[in-house]
């Protein structure tokens, strides 16, 4: 589920396109407020330019919804003029999203590992091993680096949103899943641990 940064200073839009975005594409989780430590896809900001400038070097794209023509010269952010139709938004979004995912920008970066989302590949970066790995388990680091350092992920709440309804899944499928991959990439190493078991649910080691 990609992490969606939007921020904006008018309450009413804000609300209004927040839902929209959540209605029309569910699987983006829309966060209002910067969080410290809080991995994001995409940032959106809506008429804030000077924010632009601080998000200028964020890894992953910035679009700035602006309805005052402005000429903002920054790399890393994408200037959308309003109004604009919520179809090409998406759009918009989807591919910056996309894009990011399939640079080394997107790589995450943890306790010496690499993970490489587009390629499906995690590399141990102690030794260079580079490890081929599933959907699922691309599904499952990535979800459990995007929680953070700090939180303890419930084998429910992982079940449920790597693998969705699927009533043949059950929390087992989350525990053989994730001790196929413990010994795909730690190999017994303890200096290499990839995944905690913490307090019956599942912690990535930073």
């Amino acid at each position: 589920m990609p992490n969606l940064l939007f921020l904006s200073d008018n309450e009413a839009f804000a609300e209004d396109l927040s839902g929209q975005i959540k209605l029309y594409a569910p699987d983006f989780n829309v966060i209002r407020t910067d969080e410290a430590g809080t991995f994001y896809d995409l940032v959106l900001l809506d008429e804030q330019e000077e924010a632009a400038e601080r998000y200028a070097d964020h890894p992953a794209p910035v679009f700035l919804l602006t309805a005052n023509g402005v000429d903002v010269s920054l790399n890393n952010v994408t200037v959308v003029e309003k109004p604009l139709s919520l179809a090409l938004l998406l759009d918009m979004i989807k591919s910056g999203i996309h894009l990011y995912e399939n640079s080394e920008d997107g790589y995450l970066r943890f306790n010496n590992y690499e993970l490489r989302p587009f390629k499906k590949e995690i590399c141990n970066l102690r030794n260079g091993e580079v490890i081929k790995l599933t959907e699922k388990e691309i599904s499952i680091i990535k979800y459990l680096y995007k929680a953070g350092a700090d939180k303890i992920t419930a084998k429910n709440e992982l079940l449920q949103e790597v693998w969705g309804y699927n009533p043949e899944a059950t929390t087992h499928t989350i525990e053989t899943h994730i001790y196929r991959l413990r010994q795909k990439v730690e190999h017994d190493d303890a200096s290499a641990q990839l995944i905690l078991t913490e307090d019956g649910g599942y912690q990535l080691k930073f």
